[in-house]
């Protein structure tokens, strides 16, 4: 059975299978493409907004860790704004290739909610234990994974400055602008 750190280790890479299978299958249209993009796009702004508030301590790969809980920005109304936004940039990603409908997107649901439902429980065991009564408040309050309306966000972080993001958030920046260029061409070139 795969664990909960090798989902984690690797979550970075296992959305490539995926892509690369609906870049295969993929039957883009201008509508698929529109609107794969605006989603796959919205994902990226939450991504941004939430490497603002945690920094570089989101972009770990080896072990699970936080110096700090961020409760405000993003993560007063999701646990896991990351998530979210990974969630909408590989979904927006399939969108705009729109393969094997509607069986793909089946798969894709299925796959994330495994992977990202073992990373989260992982995490949160982490969380609990390190910041004791102080995350379990925030867990009463804030959703794992849709978001609440208003921020509960308690605390006083300052967003890290946009610069600093997009060089945090550098490599996710390059992969989605590939992904768009590759489902570009295959839809002109096929």
């Amino acid at each position: 059975m795969i664990s909960r750190e090798f989902f984690f280790k690797y979550r970075s890479f296992t959305p490539i299978p995926l892509i690369l299978i609906a870049l295969v299958f993929a039957n883009i249209t201008i509508y698929s493409f529109i609107a794969g993009f605006l989603i796959a796009f919205s994902g990226e702004v939450i991504r941004l907004w939430s490497v603002r508030y945690a920094g570089k301590a989101t972009r770990t790969t080896g072990e699970v860790g936080a110096d700090v809980l961020v409760t405000t920005g993003p993560y007063g109304h999701t646990r896991n704004p990351l998530y979210l936004g990974n969630f909408l940039l590989s979904f927006g990603m399939l969108f705009i290739a729109w393969p094997l409908m509607p069986w793909f997107i089946m798969v894709y649901l299925a796959l994330f909610f495994v992977q990202y439902g073992a990373i989260i429980s992982l995490e949160e065991d982490f969380l609990k234990q390190k910041f004791g009564a102080v995350y379990t408040e925030y867990m009463q309050n804030v959703p794992r994974f849709l978001p609440r309306l208003n921020n509960w966000g308690k605390g006083d972080r300052e967003p890290t400055p946009l610069k600093r993001a997009l060089r945090t958030e550098r490599n996710t920046l390059q992969s989605f602008t590939a992904v768009t260029v590759l489902m570009l061409l295959r839809w002109i070139l096929f």
